[in-house]
């Protein structure tokens, strides 16, 4: 019997398997790095150890200190997880050879099918289907292709390749970014199947010679090849699912598996199935399978650790639907380019369970309020999964949630993720791995530019009151109360996009709204806003505005603003942080930062400056200072949060500086790169 269990990992996971642990009485230890010495995952461990340094390198993937760890505890049992070490067979190994329990598959099969190569040829001879794949580029005959990376995991290492043209560049790519991410750069070449779907079976086995397929999951819908909406059951013809769970069951029992894992295919239009891989781990997406069939695969997984049978006789029935969403700091809108920060406030309403099975609405997060969204690690800061009778209420339940939730502080995929979730094609089944790549639409946000004004303006009349509440003298003045009461207040912001816009109001003495306009500057680069609001003349003649007649004020406090609008009443919630302004209102959601009404002087940067969007390195130059560009000519390549983010010119140019050399690290705003238009330089 285990009786305390170390958690080689961190964030949710961790959390995840405490709570089953703290079910079955089971006492938990966490390893954390310096970044993650304040992060809810170690307040809830019984006992917890620090790994000094921030890096996964320096902490989370030291096999020693880990082992190290446990031994200090006492603790008798290894949990790994999902990422990190969870499909490591050297640490496998090194935790039965410390007399540890490793609750995980046999060190045997995570490295038989650590390696994609390897995996292929072995599952072949077990009569899974396989796809048509190369080692070398020059052994290539059909297109499209992905390159994948043969050690690794989780999108990274992967590239679409549609010609020869692009064939050499792909795999040297995939082959640095795969050796960054797994410590092993060999890659391979597959074909692509166009409009193909992910779906994956769950499969357990025992010490016993047990191998059971548990259903399977559609993870189609994809970002960098990453799965970001997930559910189960899969839509599939009873004969398909027939023969996919046989496939899975027969690539388990082919390397003796024990414990649960995941066995990967490729499904095609026409209903042909091939193998993809196998993660011999717990999957991100386990919680959707557990809505349907009321197990908790943790459970399992320590049960089977422990060398009991399976308590499961056969494939369970499953019951109604269930969707996941992976919610991550990260703007969609820019390239999926992750974000960090300090997450003033993570609520999301409804929530009956975390952690745990549950037929309704679920939570597994690794973040709560005041978290700090680090560099170091992925950027995925939760999972929210609804289950329902029904495919499509759970689909709609799902989506409302998201679109209450407030989270403020670090840019979210919270809109794309909503809009998925509600998109004609989603609800009429109509998804595949190109889902996102075909339906642009959804990067646009939630909140429609023609609202931004009525924000706007329940942010400044929330500010006021928030000033006037913390006022020292007079503070029952109402809010802009004046000598001259034909003045407005003017309060300016700039929004997400970058432009900026300036709330003109003033109102009577009694508190009500006598008047309002607003202008807007938009010409900020947005793939979502094609240029600044048309100006109109307010009722003082004044140029650049634009008068809201029908708006009249109900409610403006501190953190709630009601507003009329054409007799249609909406409610603002406002947090604001320090000069940042969260606005949630009806299905949508806004961060805007207010200017200063004395701004002091900066220094000003040089015209055509690139700036750093997050710390990172710079892992690559492409150009040399004094070089002639075109726009969109490939410039460096920064890599943050376990991914490679390329720096394109702006437009056409000239270099004229490259302040940072390769290897160099770089803090949020720094200049990477200064690009001189071609007229200025003449």
């Amino acid at each position: 019997m285990i009786d305390r269990l170390l958690v080689a990992n961190r964030g949710e996971i961790a959390r995840r398997i405490f709570a089953t642990c703290r079910a079955l009485g089971i006492e938990t230890v966490a390893v954390h790095s310096d970044a993650d010495a304040d992060a809810p995952f170690v307040g809830e461990a019984d006992q917890a150890v620090r790994l000094p340094g921030n890096t996964s390198a320096e902490t989370y993937l030291r096999i020693d200190l880990i082992l190290d760890a446990a031994r200090r505890c006492g603790a008798d049992a290894v949990h790994p997880g999902y990422g990190f070490l969870a499909e490591n067979a050297d640490f496998a190994t090194a935790v039965a050879d410390a007399g540890l329990t490793w609750v995980g598959p046999p060190a045997k099969a995570i490295a038989a099918m650590g390696d994609k190569l390897a995996a292929k040829t072995l599952l072949a001879e077990a009569g899974v289907p396989m796809l048509p794949s190369w080692t070398e580029a020059d052994q290539v005959t059909d297109f499209p292709v992905l390159v994948k990376a043969s050690a690794g995991g989780g999108g990274r290492g992967m590239r679409i390749v549609r010609d020869r043209a692009g064939l050499a560049e792909a795999v040297a790519g995939a082959r640095r970014e795969a050796a960054s991410a797994f410590g092993d750069g060999t890659v391979f070449i597959e074909r692509y199947v166009e409009r193909g779907r992910h779906v994956e079976v769950q499969i357990v086995g025992d010490r016993h010679g047990t191998v059971l397929a548990l259903g399977e999951r559609d993870c189609s819908i994809q970002r960098r090849h990453q799965k970001i909406v997930e559910e189960a059951p899969a839509l599939l013809a009873t004969e398909v699912r027939a023969r996919l769970h046989q496939a899975a069951v027969a690539a388990g029992q082919a390397v003796d598996y024990v414990g649960a894992g995941t066995v990967e295919f490729l499904l095609t239009e026409e209903g042909d199935f091939f193998f993809l891989e196998m993660n011999t781990r717990l999957q991100v997406e386990h919680p959707v399978t557990e809505a349907v069939t009321g197990l908790d695969l943790v459970r399992l997984q320590l049960l089977v650790a422990e060398g009991q049978p399976l308590p499961v006789p056969a494939t369970p029935p499953v019951r109604g639907h269930a969707i996941e969403v992976r919610l991550c700091a990260e703007d969609p809108a820019q390239g999926y380019r992750p974000a960090a920060g300090t997450l003033h406030r993570f609520s999301v309403p409804g929530v009956a369970a975390e952690f745990t099975p549950h037929q309704g609405l679920r939570l597994d997060s690794g973040v709560v309020d005041g978290s700090v969204v680090s560099v170091h690690y992925d950027s995925m800061l939760a999972k929210l999964i609804a289950w329902a009778p029904t495919r499509a209420e759970a689909a709609r339940a799902l989506a409302g949630a998201l679109a209450r939730a407030e989270l403020h502080g670090v840019t979210t995929n919270r809109d794309l993720l909503v809009r998925v979730l509600r998109s004609p094609e989603f609800g009429a089944t109509q998804v595949d791995t190109g889902f996102l790549d075909r339906h642009p639409e959804v990067l646009a946000p939630l909140l429609p530019p023609a609202e931004l004004p009525l924000v706007a303006l329940a942010a400044a009349l929330a500010s006021a009151a928030a000033r006037r509440a913390a006022a020292p003298v007079l503070a029952g003045l109402p809010s802009g109360w004046r000598n001259v009461p034909a003045v407005p207040q003017v309060t300016r912001f700039t929004s997400g996009d970058g432009g900026e816009i300036e709330v003109r109001y003033r109102l009577d003495r009694a508190g009500r709204l006598a008047h309002l306009s607003t202008s807007a500057d938009s010409t900020a680069a947005s793939p979502h806003h094609a240029g600044p609001t048309p100006a109109t003349p307010n009722e003082s003649g004044e140029a650049g505005a634009e008068p809201h007649e029908a708006v009249t004020l109900v409610e403006a406090g501190p953190e709630r603003v009601v507003l009329d609008v054409a007799g249609v009443r909406r409610a603002y919630r406002v947090h604001r942080i320090g000069s940042e302004v969260f606005v949630d209102g009806p299905d949508s959601a806004a961060r805007l930062v207010e200017s200063p009404r004395f701004p002091l002087p900066g220094a000003a940067l040089a015209a055509g400056s690139l700036l750093a969007p997050l710390p990172g390195a710079v892992t690559r130059v492409h150009v040399e200072v004094g070089q002639r560009v075109a726009a969109g000519d490939l410039l460096l390549t920064l890599e943050a949060m376990k991914l490679e983010h390329p720096v394109f010119a702006p437009t056409d140019g000239v270099v004229t500086e490259l302040p940072v050399p390769p290897g160099g690290q770089v803090d949020t705003g720094a200049v990477l790169a200064v690009v001189n238009p071609l007229e200025e330089t003449s």
